[in-house]
């Protein structure tokens, strides 16, 4: 790994190598993954919905899959929100938006999935971690006037 790539989650996460690390050695070769939905489905972090018949239960994270993989996305949700600006902004809109609030833990496995989107990308294309595109990227209703 370059020291680019490094400095490149330096600016999102606090205590990157070690989160960084233990990330990448549950993880394993990002190449064996086709998509990032394996490795959040790897993570345990898929949803799964709590449903039968008629009954109509909460959609909640698997929990299938590998546990300390699903601690250090964790770690490093939890430090992006509290360090990083970006990550805070994005907390805020999940917590307080109009439809669909989530509650703070429910916002947190959201960002640590952003998270690994993001990991995905910059190992797989290479690409620049850029907080602005991140926040842009994100589609939010606009506010319309009352008429």
């Amino acid at each position: 790994m370059h020291r680019d790539t490094i400095f490149q989650y330096e600016t999102m996460v606090p205590d990157t190598i070690n989160i960084l690390s233990g990330i990448l050695a549950e993880m394993g070769d990002i190449s064996r993954f086709d998509d990032v939905k394996e490795i959040q489905k790897l993570s345990g972090l898929g949803l799964v919905a709590c449903s039968s018949g008629k009954h109509k239960g909460e959609t909640k994270i698997s929990h299938r899959g590998r546990k300390r993989l699903r601690y250090w996305l964790f770690q490093a949700a939890k430090s992006a929100v509290s360090h990083a600006d970006e990550f805070k902004q994005l907390h805020e809109y999940y917590t307080t938006r109009s439809n669909n609030p989530l509650k703070k833990m429910q916002s947190v496995i959201a960002v640590a999935c952003k998270l690994i989107r993001i990991f995905y990308m910059i190992l797989t294309k290479g690409a620049d971690y850029d907080g602005r595109k991140m926040l842009n990227d994100i589609v939010r209703p606009e506010i319309q006037p009352a008429a």
